[in-house]
């Protein structure tokens, strides 16, 4: 098995690779501030996914990179929240996101809480 097929890595690459399409259009002045950040944190999901269960056999390692991608999960929803303030994207785009963020969250905790389930 593969970090690939878990949903929270899926779910969390579509939402990095959204974000770094919506972050085109962003003002080039953002280009190493809001841009950066949230192309970094969202796509660090998905890497501490890849990271935590390559070490799953260790428990303490596969829960501490679970949360390291929650952390960065949440920090990507204060992106969205600056996103929005600035006018870059609209009410109806950053909850979208935000639900979807949301979401791997779920998963992530899940994945935390049951790290059996996950061939530890």
């Amino acid at each position: 098995m593969s970090f690939k097929t878990l949903l929270a890595y899926q779910k969390g690459f579509d939402l990095a690779m959204e974000i770094f399409n919506i972050t085109k259009d962003f003002p080039k002045s953002e280009m190493f501030g809001l841009t950066s950040q949230m192309v970094r944190s969202s796509r660090s999901v998905c890497s501490n996914v890849a990271e935590g269960y390559r070490k799953r056999q260790y428990e303490k390692h596969f829960k501490s990179k679970l949360s390291d991608a929650d952390g960065e999960n949440s920090e990507t929803q204060l992106w969205l929240d600056f996103a929005l303030a600035c006018e870059y994207i609209r009410e109806e785009k950053r909850l979208e996101l935000q639900n979807k963020s949301e979401e791997i969250g779920k998963l992530l905790n899940y994945m935390m809480n049951n790290p059996d389930k996950f061939g530890l």
